[in-house]
């Protein structure tokens, strides 16, 4: 023995904690995806469709009917109706025009003559006249 190794290509494993040892991750992988018992929850809201003479009009639906915070259409006939309506999509277009304006000028795209104002805030400060 003196001076030489001994390797043995048989290694003592406990056969019987490997096994466990595999049964127990076998175990606790499967009940990863075994489902929770748990109390089922609705995800509706519980909100009641409001009523009114506007209640049908497009845009009225589930689940906050038709939604007017501010009363703006209380106590107004259809035409008032129309017109706010009509009013609130121009207000929306506008304000959409304006920040693709205010992207294509940030890309550095410019008007003729217009070459040397800067994007942006800046451009309050540069502009002629």
């Amino acid at each position: 023995f003196h001076g030489q190794l001994i390797f043995s290509s048989r290694l003592p494993i406990p056969t019987n904690n490997m096994k466990l040892a595999i049964l127990a991750s076998l175990v606790a992988g499967a009940s990863a995806f075994a489902p929770a018992s748990q109390k089922a929850y609705s995800t509706a809201l519980n909100v009641e469709t409001a009523k009114g003479p506007y209640a049908t009009e497009l845009g009225a639906q589930a689940p906050l009917g038709f939604f007017d915070p501010f009363g703006m259409t209380s106590g107004q006939d259809a035409e008032k109706f129309a017109h706010l309506r009509w009013v609130e999509l121009k207000h929306g277009r506008v304000a959409m025009l304006a920040v693709v304006g205010y992207l294509v000028t940030y890309a550095g795209v410019r008007f003729p003559g217009a070459e040397d104002i800067p994007a942006g805030f800046a451009a309050l400060d540069a502009v002629p006249g």
